[in-house]
């Protein structure tokens, strides 16, 4: 994020690039899943048929702003979601994280990975 945010300061009159609209239109496009607030080990089976329908639609927008509880199982299945859907062409948004999710990602380096968007101070 912090890259298009560079690159948003420095287009001139816009103040967006045309790939930036029209990642915003694909997103605004896509089904939105709600990742659940306990995304643990326990929810993975339901996690992954969810994730697995999701790689149908092509677009996907997580919304992670839920999230109060995660391991490394969750950012896992995450990072393999993220692999296959790029594999078939698609692409992931985010509506937003919590801050659980960004830490744990961060701990693990699977920040940029997962693309999630930058943190911001409370």
């Amino acid at each position: 994020m912090a890259g298009k945010r560079a690159r948003q300061q420095g287009t001139g009159e816009s103040g967006m690039e045309e790939s930036d609209a029209a990642s915003a239109d694909v997103a605004a496009a896509a089904p939105l899943l709600l990742l659940p607030a306990d995304c643990r080990m326990a929810a993975q089976a339901a996690l992954k048929e969810d994730l697995l329908g999701a790689l149908k639609a092509g677009a996907i927008v997580l919304d992670g702003t839920q999230v109060e509880r995660v391991d490394t199982a969750a950012l896992q299945l995450l990072v393999l979601f993220r692999r296959e859907l790029d594999r078939q062409g698609g692409t992931l948004h985010w509506h937003g994280t919590s801050h659980a999710l960004n830490e744990a990602a961060g701990l693990l380096g699977l920040a940029q990975l997962l693309n999630l968007p930058a943190s911001t101070l409370a």
